[in-house]
């Protein structure tokens, strides 16, 4: 069956002020094709979410602490926004650590919206295709990626969108870039 994730486990590294939305869309669509997801983040128990950045929208249950996780034991990752919560993990080593591990792998990873700060700071996105929120386009053009202004931009490992405006396009996308990437042995 074509999409079919059944047997992917994609790690979602986020932390407080993710946004709710780009969250939760992207793991539903994820689950709905099969994928097992795991919540990491910087900190046990739970993280706070967002609305339009400012709006408080509850909180999310983390599944394992980011440094307590390996790269290889996952097939795919998800990088949500919301302004603080790249910006936060950015500045974590563990964090950081994993998202380079990652990346080193091959592996599919996808951004939203802030999603691709994680990516710069990880200096992976050096002739890369890229899209963002609008206020990160100049910090991927000057850390080397090529930037666009498109709904989802697919570019080797990484898929990344715009905002939640594209979640609908994001999520159609993640999975079929999941999907084509296999599971990990």
């Amino acid at each position: 069956m074509a999409n079919d994730l059944r047997g992917r486990k994609v790690a979602i590294l986020a932390t407080d002020g993710v946004e709710r939305v780009e969250l939760e869309k992207p793991r539903g669509a994820l689950m709905g094709a099969g994928a097992k997801t795991e919540l990491l983040s910087i900190h046990p128990g739970e993280i706070q979410a967002r609305q339009f950045d400012m709006v408080p929208a509850g909180t999310l249950p983390v599944d394992r602490v980011v440094s307590d996780a390996k790269a290889e034991d996952y097939d795919c990752l998800l990088l949500p926004g919301g302004t603080v919560n790249p910006d936060t993990l950015r500045i974590n080593a563990h964090a950081m650590k994993f998202v380079r591990d990652f990346c080193a792998t091959g592996r599919p990873v996808a951004a939203i919206c802030h999603g691709p700060w994680t990516l710069i700071e990880a200096d992976v996105v050096r002739g890369r295709r890229m899209t963002s929120w609008p206020s990160l386009r100049t910090d991927l053009r000057l850390a080397g990626a090529e930037v666009v202004d498109e709904e989802v931009c697919v570019d080797g490992q990484f898929t990344t969108s715009r905002s939640p405006a594209d979640l609908p396009a994001f999520c159609a996308a993640i999975v079929e870039q999941f999907a084509k990437a296999g599971a990990r042995r």
